[in-house]
Formats: structure tokens, C-alpha cells, sequence
């Protein structure tokens, strides 16, 4: 039985692709790491909590004793890595966290994976490991920075990040190329567009939007709304993952594209139609300082070398995501009673 240990399996990318993986490699054994900050939710992950191939650990991956223990007890021979603090506005406001967790974190596990996939762990010199090892980064395109009204983001691009958030990003990124290029450590990274479906934490566009439509609260819209994204449902996302993990070429990075580039205000008037709303609801706001003005993924690689597409059209995943929230106000409620939406209330989330 192979062990993967996921962090951050309790956020919204990382619960769906537990739950996915644990479906299509019933064999496997899944360690997830969380902290469970203000987007961490355990009640994602209630329908395989007593799953016997599942063991859940709170704690943080800037943990150096508690990583190691964790490969050591677990005989971890993958790992995927969600961790990370991943809100713009946020990053804005507060950069040090981001620069902390994303950077410093990505470090320690790529730290303990060098040690412990070693064929000779005690021979620092030597640079064999263990057959069938990974460490695969879980990124976002924005560390690309931003696109004109042409092209698309491939992979070899160079970085530009325009966020601390992004910047964070980015240099996690790179520090897990260079472990590869220094020590010979298997990696993949995945660059992927954004993201949208069940389980999502509102500080997002698509569930912020649809949570505050269903309660005829403001829809707050940065600028003039026509910020442009390209979108992917999550359940795509995980199984592109799923497919990097298992199939990927060692050291080579992978975009993951949706191909639905959607303005913001046309996502919201989406979401307001759907649901017999009215545009009264939408309130323009001030940009966000930095906000990138349209992002693409060019997906070409993972599809031609690996054979992944996106099954999910955009219409199709707008409307299971709406319905999602609509049959889960407990989720909802539960998620609005956290002291952190107190916080996000008195922010305006685009993305």
C-alpha cells in the first residue's frame, strides 16, 4: 500500500482530491496535514473521516519534528502539496504569513522528502532515491503575472508575480526546482487556473457571490468587473493532479487550464440569473491594488503528453455549484458563523 501525504486536505482543492483519490486508488493510504486555519474544514472530509485508509493530523507544515515524525511513522512515498495561505487581499494586508507558510513550509517538506527518500539516508553525497517517489507542488498561474488581451500562459514563461501572495507563490516554486536541480529530488509542479465548485470558502468570487445572491445581500465587484479568468472546476483539477502524480515526466512542470475565460461581471450576472435575482444586488467597488487584469492557461502540454482534458463545461459546473449551495445551508451556516467572515465582510473578494 502506497502512503501519499496531502497538506492543507482540508481546504476546499485539497478535501475534493482526498476524496477523489481515495475513490480511484482504493490501495492507497492518505495522510492529511492541516492546521485547519479559518479555510479549513473538517466537515468537508465527514463522508471518509472513518475511512481505514485515512488518518487526518492537525498540524503545522512549518514543523520541522512533526514532518519528519510523519514520513518516519507513515513511510510517506508521495507527497501533494495544497498548503498554503492563498487570498490576495489578504496577502495585501498581512504579506508575512504568506511569505512564512508558502515559502518557509514548502522548505521543510521538501527537507524531510530529501531525507527520507534517500537510498543511503546517511550518506549526505549520495543523490539515489527510492523507485517511485514524488513531491508534487500544487501552484497557481498567477505567478505568471498578468496577460494582455492575446495569449495564453505556458509553461515557459518566465515569473512575474504582481502579489505578495503570487510572489509567495512563486518562490515556492522555485525552491522546489532548484531541489530537484541541486539534489536530484523527483518533482512535478502544476500551475493551474482558478478554481471553482463544492466546499469552496467564500472568500472567493463564485461562492461569495452565490452565498451573498441567496441571502439578497450586496454583490461586491472590484472595479469594472471585467477582470478575466479562466476556469476550472475542482474535480477537474484533482484528477489533472491525479494524472501529474502518477504520469508526469520527473522535473517537468504542468499547466491546467479549463479553457472558459469568463469576465467577472458576466460570472455574476450568471449567478444572479440562475437564481431570479436582481442586478440592483451588484455594488462596484475600488480595485484592488495590483489586480491582474486577465490570466489563460495554455493546457496543451498536460493534454498532448499525458492525455488529461477538463470533462466539465463551464454552464454544466456553474449550475452543480449553484445547486451545491442551495442543498448545503447547513455548510453555509456553519461557514458564515466563523469569526473570519467578520473579517471578509469588511473586505471585497475578486479574484
Amino acid at each position: 500500500m502506497e502512503t501519499i501525504l496531502v497538506t492543507g486536505g482540508a481546504g476546499f482543492i485539497g478535501s475534493n482530491f482526498i476524496k477523489h483519490i481515495l475513490q480511484e486508488h482504493p490501495d492507497s493510504y492518505i495522510v492529511n496535514l492541516d492546521l485547519l486555519t479559518y479555510a479549513g474544514n473538517l466537515e468537508n472530509l465527514k463522508e471518509i473521516e472513518n475511512n481505514e485508509n485515512y488518518t487526518f493530523i492537525k498540524g503545522d507544515i512549518r514543523d520541522r519534528e512533526l514532518v519528519d515524525n510523519i514520513f518516519s511513522e507513515f513511510r510517506i512515498k508521495k507527497v501533494v502539496h495544497f498548503a498554503a495561505e492563498s487570498h490576495v487581499d489578504r496577502s495585501i494586508e498581512d504579506p508575512e504569513i504568506f511569505l512564512s507558510t508558502n515559502i518557509l513550509g514548502t522548505q521543510v517538506l521538501l527537507d524531510a522528502a530529501k531525507k527520507h527518500w534517500k537510498i543511503n539516508p546517511d550518506d549526505k553525497y549520495c543523490d539515489e532515491y527510492i523507485d517511485n517517489v514524488k513531491y508534487l507542488q500544487v501552484s497557481t498561474d498567477e505567478v505568471y503575472g498578468a496577460l494582455g488581451k492575446e495569449g495564453k500562459f505556458s509553461e515557459d514563461l518566465p515569473l512575474l508575480p504582481n502579489s505578495p501572495y503570487s510572489a509567495s507563490k512563486a518562490s515556492a516554486d522555485l525552491i522546489v526546482r532548484a531541489y530537484h536541480k541541486t539534489f536530484g529530488l523527483p518533482i512535478n509542479i502544476t500551475r493551474c487556473s482558478n478554481n471553482y465548485g463544492p466546499y469552496q470558502f467564500p472568500e472567493k468570487l463564485i461562492p461569495l457571490m452565490i452565498i451573498n445572491c441567496i441571502k439578497d445581500k450586496e454583490l461586491p465587484v472590484y472595479g469594472d468587473g471585467m477582470q478575466i479568468r479562466d476556469w476550472l472546476h475542482v474535480k477537474d483539477h484533482c484528477s489533472a493532479i491525479e494524472t501529474v502524480l502518477y504520469k508526469g515526466r520527473i522535473g517537468e512542470i504542468y499547466n491546467i487550464g479549463g479553457n472558459n475565460e469568463k469576465a467577472n461581471i458576466e460570472i455574476v450576472q450568471l449567478i444572479i440569473s440562475t437564481l431570479g435575482k436582481s442586478n440592483n444586488l451588484i455594488k462596484y467597488v475600488k480595485d484592488r491594488p495590483g489586480h491582474d487584469r486577465r490570466y489563460a492557461i495554455d493546457n496543451t502540454k498536460i493534454t498532448t503528453e499525458l492525455g488529461w482534458k477538463p470533462s466539465y463545461t463551464f454552464e454544466q459546473g456553474m449550475k452543480e455549484t449553484i445547486e451545491w449551495y442551495l442543498n448545503n445551508t447547513e455548510w453555509i451556516n456553519n461557514i458564515i458563523s466563523n469569526d473570519y467572515m467578520k473579517y471578509y465582510e469588511k473586505m471585497y473578494s475578486g479574484i
